[in-house]
Formats: C-alpha cells, sequence, structure tokens
C-alpha cells in the first residue's frame, strides 16, 4: 500500500472563500485515517484533492513519496467510494465492478479474477448479475467498495459511505469495513460526520472545524485529552457538559463556583488552575463521569432539576438543568427517574477538563 502527506494543503474558492487552511496530515502505511468534523468543516474537499478532484491552491501532496499535486486522478493509484455509490444503473454488478479495469485495458481473464475475488470477501457473489435498482442500500455499498477493491490502488478514499444507511445497517458496515481494511491491510482515509464512526473505526482521528484541522490522535487520545472545548464537545457520546464557572480558593483549597454548586478541585490540578483564581473559566464534564448519589455533601455534589428522562434500555440520560445550564448525566436504570425531580451527581472531578473562556483552549491536556 503507501503514505499520504499533506504538506500546508490549502484550496480557495473563487471569490476568496478558504475552505481548507494549511492541512498538515501524515497517513502511515496500512493506516485508517478519518477526517470528521461538522458539515462546511472542509473535510470533504480535503479528500476531493487528495483524490484529484479539486485542485490545490497551496500546498503539497505526496503519495507513496511522490507529489501529486497535478497528476490526473487516474494516474494517482486511489480508489475513492462515493456517498451516493455513483453505479451505473444500466450495468449489472458485474460490469459496474469491472468498469474500471476494462478502461484501463486489463485482460479479460484477469478481470474476471479480481471481480470474483472481491465479490467475494464482499459476499455479494449471488448478486453479480443484478443491476443496482434490484439491490438494497447495503448492497450497493458493497458493489461501491467492490468496485475500489478490484482496482487494488495503493490509497482508498470513502466519502461518507455510510450517511444513506439506516442505523442497524451502518452499524453493520461500519465492522464490515473495519474487517476489510484488516484483510486487505489497506491504506484507508475516510470522512464522516458522525463521531461514532471516527472513534469505533480510526487507528487516527483528524478533527477538522471551519476548515483547519483542530486535533490529531488516536480515538482515545482525543477523548481523554482534548486541545480545546471544540474537540471536547465533538468528541464522545452525549458530549461533554459544559459550564461557566468561577475558580475560588478556601483555607488552600481551590474549587469551582457555578452560582447553584461548588465542587472541590482534585490537588493534582491545582498547578494548572492557580493562574485562572478569581476568573471564569468553562468546566467540563462526561455524562459518564456523573454518578448518582442519594447523599448531600459540600462541594462534593451538584443538585439539578431533571427535565428529561430518556430511557436507552441499558442505560439512561437525564437531562437537568441548573438555574445557569442544562446538562446531561449517564446513569444505570435501576431506579424510575421522573420529570421534575430534584437529583444529586457526584462528579469524577480527576476526569473532569477546564478551559480557557477566552480562548476555549484546554487549561489541561
Amino acid at each position: 500500500m503507501a503514505t499520504v502527506e499533506l504538506k500546508n494543503l490549502t484550496k480557495v474558492y473563487d471569490g476568496g472563500v478558504t475552505a481548507v487552511d494549511k492541512a498538515n496530515v501524515s497517513v502511515n502505511d496500512e493506516e485508517f485515517v478519518v477526517l470528521v468534523g461538522p458539515s462546511g468543516c472542509g473535510k470533504t474537499t480535503t479528500l476531493r484533492m487528495i483524490a484529484g478532484l479539486e485542485d490545490i491552491t497551496e500546498g503539497e501532496l505526496y503519495i507513496d513519496g511522490e507529489m501529486k499535486n497535478d497528476i490526473p486522478p487516474k494516474d494517482r493509484d486511489i480508489a475513492m467510494v462515493f456517498q451516493n455509490y455513483a453505479l451505473y444503473p444500466h450495468m449489472t454488478v458485474y460490469d459496474n465492478m469491472a468498469f474500471g479495469l476494462k478502461i484501463r485495458k486489463f485482460k479479460k481473464e484477469d478481470i474476471d479474477l479480481r471481480v470474483k475475488e472481491a465479490a467475494q470477501i464482499l459476499d455479494i457473489e449471488e448478486l453479480l448479475e443484478r443491476k443496482p435498482k434490484a439491490l438494497s442500500g447495503g448492497q450497493r455499498q458493497r458493489v461501491a467498495v467492490g468496485r475500489a477493491i478490484v482496482r487494488k490502488p495503493k490509497v482508498f478514499l470513502f466519502d461518507e459511505p455510510l450517511s444513506n444507511l439506516d442505523a442497524k445497517l451502518r452499524i453493520q458496515m461500519r465492522a464490515e469495513i473495519s474487517a476489510l481494511h484488516t484483510r486487505l491491510k489497506a491504506t484507508m482515509i475516510y470522512v464522516t460526520h458522525d463521531q461514532v464512526e471516527a472513534m469505533t473505526m480510526a487507528d487516527k482521528i483528524v478533527v477538522m472545524k471551519g476548515g483547519i484541522i483542530q486535533q490529531i490522535g488516536s480515538p482515545l487520545n482525543l477523548y481523554n485529552h482534548p486541545i480545546n472545548r471544540f474537540v471536547a464537545g465533538f468528541i464522545g457520546s452525549p458530549p461533554m457538559n459544559f459550564m461557566n464557572v468561577q475558580v475560588k480558593e478556601e483555607n488552600g483549597t481551590l474549587y469551582i463556583d457555578e452560582g447553584a454548586f461548588q465542587l472541590d478541585v482534585p490537588k493534582e490540578h491545582h498547578g494548572a488552575l492557580k493562574p485562572f483564581l478569581g476568573k471564569e473559566i468553562v468546566f467540563g464534564i462526561r455524562p459518564e463521569d456523573l454518578d448518582y448519589t442519594e447523599k448531600v455533601e459540600a462541594r462534593k455534589i451538584l443538585e439539578a432539576e431533571i427535565t428529561v428522562v430518556e430511557p436507552l434500555g441499558a442505560e439512561i440520560h437525564l437531562y437537568i438543568n441548573t438555574d445557569k445550564h442544562t446538562f446531561v448525566a449517564k446513569v444505570e436504570p435501576d431506579r424510575d427517574f421522573k420529570v421534575g425531580d430534584k437529583a444529586n451527581f457526584r462528579p469524577t472531578m480527576i476526569k473532569a477538563k477546564y478551559f480557557d473562556a477566552e480562548t476555549e483552549r484546554a487549561i489541561l491536556e
């Protein structure tokens, strides 16, 4: 397979709109890298520049050590799976998968071998004589992946390939693409707006916002050590809770004051928060780090009113209001929570995150 290197890759459209601003990403051989972010963040534009479907305004693109800025898409040795699958409706599955090889003048016996090999890998051998209109969404997705596999490219590119599938099938296809990556030992770059897809599939995640890369790292690294408030809120489901608080001190102990409650800061965090004494910061705590308790302990518990109860079987999501903030707690389904109840939660403060209120940079990294 291959390595991919993006050096200050930039895309500026007519009118001066910067879609991607100085993207620097290294994709190792056989690595599964996911570009993730909200709509309009530049992730698909980045993928299309790698594919050669968008011109590069500035910067350099290297595939296997060779600069590919001005190389036509057909000569980059990449294969792309599109969001809408882009299958030819008048062709059979076999012909859809074989088409790219026929254009490249492959021998008939080589084409047949590659198509049947890919069909076996994807378990679509019985579909080869059907046309796309006779296929389900999941089957069309497999055909689109099969068309990429037969090319045996250096790099696979996926542009939100699961977004048109229902929730159950998305989960199944996530697992199948991950297994395919392991089996093919392929270099894959995958674009999605779904952070759950990113967390479950990626070796490395690239988080983007407004055309700018916010952070690059493994799923667990981004989850545990977000570099700013945006990454902290984007990675994790349900997302992290944020509250504006003031840093205060009493008898040598730092605590944060939200107004409706106060929480002691662990000693391990004192050094980082000391410079913010008397100032407002943003306190972040994940829903899974809020433990329900019936005890009331000074500066250890936050109390709020339950406004929404979402039972999900194995867990319950509680939406809770203080005077100033709404947050979510993920709890066990071992008691009957009701809207309007007052509830106490003990945050796991050692897992708390803090962000500068002005820059939104993480105070703890």
